[in-house]
């Protein structure tokens, strides 16, 4: 699983030049737990029966029978590119609610090993990147990433 802070235009590339499905969830201003939901709804375009709440958002990443190019399980079509979920700008949201941030991050991490499809191969990916410093808007630090503890609740 990766959970670590990579950089991202170099993974967007690779995952599109492979005909992986990447989306990306910015959580720039985001403080709370509804504005993640309406965030994540949006971004990750969730299907109509999306709850805006943390079950249905671990259900429906565990689906994804409703995004474009996916199967209907972790093994059901091993000819399906991956997918990858970049997270940005998603430091502000763990400072601010570190509660919620930790229930975020075990659903992605389950959901990132729902899908680890055979012989380990990911189908999944989540990906964590915050703005750098550097020049232009391709320029991405890795922040460190706290390990949180498995609990939600």
């Amino acid at each position: 699983m990766t959970l670590d802070p990579q950089p991202l235009a170099p993974a967007l590339a690779a995952a599109e030049a492979a005909g992986w499905t990447t989306l990306r969830l910015d959580l720039d201003g985001v403080r709370g737990k509804a504005e993640l939901m309406r965030r994540c709804e949006g971004a990750l375009r969730l299907p109509d029966w999306f709850g805006g709440n943390w079950d249905a958002l671990a259900d429906a990443l565990r689906d994804l029978s409703w995004l474009p190019g996916a199967g209907a399980g972790p093994d059901a079509d091993a000819g399906v590119g991956g997918r990858l979920v970049a997270v940005t700008s998603w430091r502000g949201f763990a400072e601010a609610r570190p509660g919620d941030w930790e229930t975020l991050v075990e659903i992605l991490e389950e959901a990132v090993d729902f899908w680890r499809g055979a012989e380990g191969v990911p189908q999944l990916t989540v990906l964590l990147a915050e703005p750098g410093s550097g020049p232009g808007p391709d320029a991405w630090a890795p922040p460190p990433t706290p390990r949180l503890k498995r609990r939600r609740g």
